[in-house]
């Protein structure tokens, strides 16, 4: 495994991809590199598919493998997490992080690291949709969107709060799938007329059939088992057109997260929801009469195709009065909020008593004056 940070070819600094622009920026230079020139300056800073560097990967970037820097997967106790401690490449610093991450920052240098082993092999992600917010569009949307919840405590938007908004790629797994589908059913129509003083009905019983092929896609599965999975798919849904082939240097100036369920954790699901999908595809194509009654209805012939992918989440924690830890997160790409935000219970007391007590006096008059 390699710890990996980009540098600028200009003066060192630390390269972070940039959302605007869809670039890399130097935060001290103020230099701007396309993606081609940001391989070019790297040597295609890109993992072959058994997490092995390519032959001129990395050259201008600083690389150090599991040889030259300290490397402990610590599980001392069955059942918890394992904890790696690596070393910093810029600044020498001894960081932790649990068993999952994949990209994080230095606490005290503040350089963006990449910790390609994680993401290389059989993890080495399919595709992965960039950044298309940048950190203070997020901030504008998040506090736009809780200011108007009058019962937000302060200090949940508060400045230090809001610096916690992280942006996060998460893994997912996501299907596309077709198959070929059949509907047998009995379907009714019913016409009612007066003549004179009689009422007649009139009902003509049809054998209806369907067949045909139907697709469906996107279908998505949180693949980290420590995410809020009501969230993480609360912010779907993604533009999977915007997906790009996946390269290491995406994940620079962000965190990441490598799945750690596999797309076997989700099988009976998918193919659950594929059934049901291909079923009311075909009972959906039924028009036009009073009455539906199925008979026979089934899937057959069905394909799966799976991508694994890193998908773009701003994400904020905060964890309440009551020691509750609430979650908010926006859609990277296109803003779509998802969460639950805290209530301030002082601020609701200060609202009842605000309608409740002139209320409470004036009944007290009206009761007097009567």
């Amino acid at each position: 495994m390699a710890v990996i940070t980009y540098k600028c070819p200009n003066c060192g600094g630390e390269l972070k991809f940039d959302p605007e622009t869809q670039k890399y920026k130097c935060p001290y230079c103020l230099s701007v590199l396309s993606q081609e020139e940001a391989d070019a300056a790297a040597g295609n800073g890109s993992f072959s598919g058994d997490g092995e560097k390519s032959d001129q990967a990395f050259q201008n970037a600083q690389t150090e493998d599991a040889d030259s820097f300290e490397y402990r997967e610590d599980a001392a106790q069955e059942g918890r997490e394992e904890a790696v401690l690596f070393t910093c490449p810029s600044c020498g610093a001894e960081l932790v992080t649990d068993d999952t991450t994949a990209a994080t920052f230095c606490y005290y240098c503040h350089n963006p690291v990449v910790l390609s082993g994680r993401l290389s092999g059989d993890y080495l992600p399919d595709k992965i949709i960039p950044f298309q917010l940048t950190k203070e569009k997020a901030r504008e949307d998040f506090l736009s969107f809780v200011r108007k919840r009058k019962f937000t405590p302060s200090a949940f938007f508060s400045g230090n709060q809001i610096e916690k908004l992280s942006g996060v790629y998460y893994p997912y797994w996501v299907c596309r799938a077709s198959g070929h589908g059949s509907l047998r059913a009995e379907g009714t129509k019913v016409r009612v007329w007066i003549t004179g003083k009689v009422e007649y009905t009139e009902t003509k019983v049809y054998e209806v059939e369907r067949e045909g092929d139907f697709s469906m896609e996107e279908l998505p599965k949180s693949a980290l088992s420590k995410a809020d999975h009501q969230l993480s798919q609360g912010v779907w849904p993604y533009d999977l057109a915007g997906c790009q082939t996946f390269r290491m240097s995406y994940l620079s100036g962000f965190l990441a997260e490598k799945r750690d369920l596999e797309r076997t954790d989700f099988q009976a699901e998918f193919d659950r929801e594929i059934q049901e999908f291909g079923k009311n595809a075909m009972r959906e194509s039924v028009e036009g009469y009073s009455t539906v009654a199925v008979h026979d209805s089934r899937v057959e012939d069905v394909k799966q195709d799976w991508d694994y992918v890193l998908l773009p989440v701003w994400a904020l924690t905060y964890k309440g009065k009551n020691g509750k830890t609430y979650y908010y997160a926006m859609n990277g790409q296109n803003g779509k909020f998802a969460g639950a935000l805290p209530v301030d219970a002082g601020k609701l007391a200060a609202l009842f008593f605000a309608v409740a007590l002139p209320v409470l006096v004036l009944c007290l008059i009206g009761g007097y004056l009567l």
